[in-house]
């Protein structure tokens, strides 16, 4: 028998934890995060991490698993959400996942496609040749090599003309051509049913997203980031100090940027997020939509998990 499991999805700032947890007051639910910067411990403020009366209020998953040094990948994350909802099921209770990581909700219900994991040794050999040539001359040497996807990607997205060429350089063969390979689907008796909370105003998601990220800077984000740079073991070449504030938070202490900049680039960069999220969320057809500028609509939300069983 198919089960059939929830998925809350949704970009950033669109209400997505309200949701899930007026659905925890109503039912017993626990909630796998789809979210990749929520994996990370010591990263509280930038990430939105729910509070801990929040986290303690429902069983959350996938929050807090990972230091900051280390990577975790789709496909680490496919296994651990396929784990847990059987573990939540077989406990009586209702599996929600609940999140914003697109790829991360592609895996696990499209499959994965074959890419080489992760080499920090190249990583770190890319990033030194970055430093020297710069980023643009990188996506020149990607295009040699693999046009389809540097004709793809702007000459500074050094997080995805890094992995391009470290694919290329592991497997000797280009990114586009592996993705463009079938994926190995996913056997699973499970359904994912996704909602998704989209904007009818983009305009005042974009006010959200100003606002928390303010927010953000009132609460502490500047000494939050202090605190991981002074561990001496991370840098901007990670995936951790990639997410949307932290990397500009570290570009202001090293003084690169003033102030205002790195607050300006900081909301900038979290709705280039929101547009990659929304763009990721229209290639789903079978998603239930809910304006997330809606006055109810969080109810409406309730109402669809309710349609689900």
């Amino acid at each position: 028998m198919t089960v059939q499991i929830a998925c809350l999805l949704g970009p950033t700032a669109s209400g997505k934890t309200a949701a899930a947890l007026a659905l925890a007051a109503r039912e017993p639910i626990e909630i796998i995060s789809v979210d990749s910067a929520l994996v990370y411990r010591e990263m509280d403020i930038g990430t939105a991490k729910p509070s801990a009366a929040e986290l303690a209020s429902v069983p959350h998953h996938l929050i807090d698993i990972v230091d900051p040094a280390d990577a975790y990948s789709a496909a680490e994350f496919h296994d651990d959400a396929l784990r847990l909802v059987g573990e939540i099921l077989a406990r009586g209770r209702r599996p929600v996942l609940v999140g914003g990581t697109m790829l991360y909700y592609k895996a696990l219900t499209t499959g994965l496609n074959d890419l080489p994991a992760a080499d920090p040794e190249l990583r770190a050999r890319l990033d030194a040749e970055a430093s020297r040539d710069g980023w643009p001359a990188m996506h020149a040497r990607l295009a040699e090599v693999d046009p389809v996807t540097a004709a793809r990607l702007p000459e500074n997205d050094s997080q995805r003309i890094q992995r391009a060429l470290e694919i290329y350089l592991l497997s000797g063969q280009q990114m586009s051509a592996l993705l463009d390979a079938p994926r190995r689907r996913p056997k699973t008796e499970y359904r994912f049913m996704p909602i998704a909370l989209e904007p009818s105003d983009r305009a005042v998601l974009h006010e959200r997203i100003a606002h928390r990220f303010d927010m953000m800077l009132g609460n502490g984000l500047i000494e939050e980031v202090e605190r991981l740079k002074a561990r001496g073991d991370l840098d901007t070449s990670m995936p951790s100090m990639r997410c949307v504030g932290y990397r500009q938070v570290w570009e202001y202490l090293d003084g690169e940027t003033d102030r205002a900049t790195m607050r300006d680039k900081g909301v900038f960069a979290t709705r280039q997020l929101c547009k990659r999220q929304l763009t990721w969320l229209r290639s789903i057809p079978e998603r239930a939509i809910v304006d997330c500028c809606a006055s109810d609509a969080t109810d409406r939300v309730l109402a669809l998990m309710a349609s689900l069983g």
